[in-house]
Order: C-alpha cells, then sequence, then structure tokens
C-alpha cells in the first residue's frame, strides 16, 4: 500500500524555498530597538549641547514677564552701566575692534589693537598702513591675514561710501567686509546707543540654558529677547547677560552658587 504523504510535515521540514526565518523574532526586537533609539539619541545630543554649555531647560516653561522684569532689576542693581571690554575711542576704532574679536577673546584683541590703533586709527589711515602691516600688528589672533584684509577694505568702502564716517545703519554696516549682524548689533548699541542685542557665544549659552530665550540659532535668541524684554532695560540687555556668560554662566564651570538669578534658572544641572 503506498505511504501516504503528510499534509503537515515536522517542523523541521516547514522552511520555506527562500530559506526566510520566522518572523517572530524580528517582531519582538523592534519595539526594543525603537523604544531605545530615542532615548540614545536624547542622550547623545544632551552630551553635545553641555558640552558647548547651551542645554535647553526643556519642559521647564518660559520665564513670566514677572520673573524677566526682576532677572533684569537684580543686573541693573549690580550693574548699573555695564559696558562692552573692547578697547576704542569712537565708533570707527569700536568696529575694527569687533570684526577683529571673531573668533577671539576681548583680551588678545586689546593687546592687539594696542600697537594698530596708535598706528592707525582713521579709515584714511589704516588704507595707508596697508594690509601686510596690519597683519604685522595683529598676527596673535586666529584668522588675522583675513582679518587684515577686511580690515583695509571696510576703511576703504568707509570713506567711497560714507565720507570716512561709520553709518548708523544696519544694512551699510553689515555691507562691510567682516561686518555681520552681531557686529553691527554692538556697534549699533554701543557708538550710537541703539538699543539692539547682540548675541554671541556667551550670550546665547545663558539665554539657552536658563530658559530666558531658548532658540536655536542667534537669530532666534536675539527675536526672542527682543519681544520680552522691557524697554526699560534694552539698552544694556546683552552687556548684562554677556558679561554674566563670561563671568558666571560659563560653559565648562558655571559658578551658580554666585548667580543673582539662580532661583529664576530653569537648568536642571545646576552647579554649587
Amino acid at each position: 500500500m503506498p505511504r501516504k504523504i503528510s499534509k503537515n510535515p515536522p517542523s523541521s521540514e516547514r522552511a520555506s524555498p527562500a530559506g526566510k526565518v520566522p518572523p517572530a523574532k524580528p517582531r519582538k526586537a523592534s519595539p526594543v530597538v525603537a523604544q531605545k533609539a530615542p532615548r540614545r539619541n536624547k542622550a547623545v545630543a544632551n552630551a553635545a549641547a553641555a558640552s558647548h554649555g547651551k542645554t535647553l531647560a526643556q519642559g521647564a516653561g518660559i520665564w513670566s514677564e514677572a520673573e524677566i522684569f526682576e532677572a533684569f532689576s537684580r543686573f541693573e542693581k549690580q550693574n548699573p552701566e555695564p559696558k562692552g571690554e573692547l578697547d576704542h575711542s569712537d565708533a570707527y576704532t569700536l568696529l575694527v575692534a569687533v570684526v577683529l574679536s571673531a573668533q577671539a577673546t576681548d583680551v588678545g584683541v586689546n593687546k592687539a589693537t594696542k600697537g594698530l590703533f596708535a598706528a592707525a586709527s582713521t579709515p584714511a589711515a589704516m588704507v595707508e598702513l596697508g594690509e601686510e602691516r596690519v597683519a604685522n600688528y595683529i598676527r596673535t589672533l586666529g584668522l588675522f591675514r583675513g582679518k587684515a584684509r577686511n580690515v583695509v577694505e571696510l576703511s576703504r568702502l568707509l570713506l567711497e561710501r560714507h565720507g570716512g564716517e561709520v553709518p548708523c545703519d544696519r544694512a551699510a554696516l553689515e555691507a562691510l567686509p567682516g561686518v555681520g549682524r552681531k557686529t553691527a548689533n554692538v556697534v549699533l548699541n554701543i557708538a550710537f546707543g541703539v538699543p539692539t542685542i547682540a548675541v554671541d557665544t556667551h550670550l546665547f549659552r545663558v539665554a539657552n540654558r536658563t530658559g530666558l530665550a531658548p532658540g536655536a540659532t542667534p537669530l532666534a535668541v536675539e527675536e526672542g529677547l527682543e519681544a520680552r524684554v522691557p524697554d526699560r532695560f534694552k539698552l544694556h540687555a546683552h552687556h548684562w547677560l554677556i558679561l554674566h556668560g563670561r563671568y558666571i554662566c560659563k560653559a565648562r564651570q558655571p559658578e551658580c552658587a554666585r548667580c543673582i538669578i539662580e532661583d529664576l534658572c530653569r537648568w536642571p544641572e545646576k552647579h554649587f
């Protein structure tokens, strides 16, 4: 009698012609992978942000108007007339100093400009000095050759377009080589008393870390502060925040115990 072929072969003989593995294990593993990936991504993002001192106080809520007013009232009481730390004698030397300060410390810039401004403190004198000699004065600064080129060219353009004067106009300033929005804001604020907010790395860190004005870009932080800082404090707001970031809310070792706005700050990793 012919042997009957079973319609249900043993499990060891049930592999598909393509030899595919049953999908049970991938289905069990997928949820685990899906759950872990976001945690890893968040950890990496937080570590990267923390390394630059820019960790956001996420989920802690935006500062209230009363808290913002209180914070700037404290800054005002502590330092009623804050000043920028770049040495200058007028709008032109301020403009040059700020252009040179890109990726450099104010202390380093002041050392370099001491000799430079003694040799040339006007656009005409700077053009006469020339790119090579300007470069020799500022060679201790990073990117000194490009900066020397920009300083000489912006000086030439000031003579050509503005009669040798620094314009009190953002578009005209930003049309000069080496001058971006931050530089224009500093010049407008310090030289002309315009209540602009110049966002440098220190201010960007403070605004994000504390939750005062979180933003992914300097422009976003600037716009957030412009919208929320009371008019009374706007002229000095960026000075207070820059100095606070430079000396108190530092990137690697913030001195939270000395911070006058610690009780308002939303940062969850305070150092005491």
